[in-house]
């Protein structure tokens, strides 16, 4: 069950491949099917139900979307993306993400509305958004993210950093 799982999330990995441009070539060697997904750089899988549960290619220069096959990574805890050029809208399907406690899409060129979706994370600590292209106000969705710690919205409307502690 495991392996078939591994495989699904192996997958939604390449779908997401498939839409970067990786200049650094910091996937050409490294993110193919013939090595573990475990092993592939920027990923960790859960020692507990062996599945991706770290997605972190900050600061790596990619460039492009964020795939909505993303959100078929049930055991992800935590997705960092900071520090690159991605753009465009952060897809709904990513509000499937019910384990995150960390997502960190900083530093990029994302725009149009903060989502409302976020609002379906319950158990995210950090959620960092800064220094992106965001419009709008702030959804009063977020108000759902119980566990909430940190919020980041930073330079997106005019330098402000808020925080929000524990509950």
């Amino acid at each position: 069950m495991t392996l078939r799982n591994l495989t699904t999330d192996q997958s939604t990995l390449l779908e997401f491949k498939d839409q970067i441009l990786d200049s650094h070539n910091v996937f050409a060697s490294n993110w193919s099917i013939t090595s573990s997904v475990c092993h592939w750089v920027g990923i960790s899988c859960s020692a507990r139900h062996g599945r991706v549960s770290v997605l972190d290619l900050s600061h790596m220069g990619l460039e492009g979307t964020i795939a909505p096959h993303l959100g078929n990574l049930s055991f992800l805890v935590s997705l960092n993306l900071s520090g690159n050029n991605f753009h465009g809208y952060l897809p709904k399907e990513l509000a499937k993400l019910r384990r995150l406690k960390l997502l960190d899409q900083s530093y990029n060129a994302f725009d149009g509305d903060i989502p409302l979706w976020f609002g379906a994370l319950h158990k995210i600590k950090y959620l960092i958004l800064s220094n992106n292209n965001f419009t709008g106000t702030i959804p009063l969705t977020l108000a759902n993210m119980s566990n909430l710690e940190t919020l980041d919205l930073g330079a997106q409307f005019g330098s402000r950093k808020n925080s929000i502690r524990d509950r």
